[in-house]
């Protein structure tokens, strides 16, 4: 297994990539941005539920993980109105610029701030060990098995159903929701 620090510079590299292709292919864009709000969903989970408490404990960076959360956070609001929006419009332009500048920005933090402070503050073997938590931790979100073994008849609804269903319904939070999560949601909404 590569370490932390590899695998979220190679997400970082993968969402670069993903932001040319939006900005550039305006054909596919409903599409393209359901890839990014599933790749920066699931790494933004991982980093913060596996790799930030090292960051803060273990490297000593506890502002710089609780700032990191918040750009996610913000990130992922801004995501959410992109899927609002239609994407040929003026709006959506200003506003996918602002979003893809956003998590650049992050990124750029994240890679002169935060990872080097953890590669300084922990072993190569706990690099690797925190690399197979972020793994495991990104694959479950990606996935929509969250790791929570809940299942409120999520097994015959895809996550993008679910997420779909939470859409109409208007289920507030739903971006940064797992499978289950958005399973419990819609049935919660839809039986009250």
């Amino acid at each position: 297994m590569a370490d932390v620090v590899e695998l979220i510079m190679q997400d970082h590299r993968t969402l670069e990539k993903l932001f040319d292709e939006l900005q550039q292919d305006t054909a596919r864009r409903p599409e393209l941005l359901e890839k990014v709000a599933a790749l920066l969903t699931a790494h933004s989970r991982a980093e913060e539920e596996r790799v930030y408490p090292a960051v803060a404990k273990e490297a000593g960076e506890r502002d710089e993980a609780h700032h990191g959360t918040e750009e996610h956070h913000e990130a992922e609001e801004m995501l959410e109105e992109l899927r609002g929006m239609s994407p040929k419009g003026k709006e959506f332009e200003a506003k996918l610029k602002e979003f893809v500048d956003a998590v650049k920005h992050h990124v750029e933090e994240e890679e002169s701030d935060i990872l080097p402070a953890l590669r300084d503050a922990v072993s190569a073997e706990r690099l690797k060990e925190l690399g197979t938590a972020f793994a495991e931790r990104r694959r479950e979100e990606l996935t929509g098995s969250g790791g929570n073994g809940s299942t409120s008849g999520s097994e015959e609804r895809t996550k993008d159903e679910l997420y779909e269903e939470a859409q109409e319904l208007d289920v507030h939070g739903r971006s940064t929701m797992n499978k289950d999560e958005l399973a419990e949601a819609v049935d919660h909404q839809r039986s009250s």
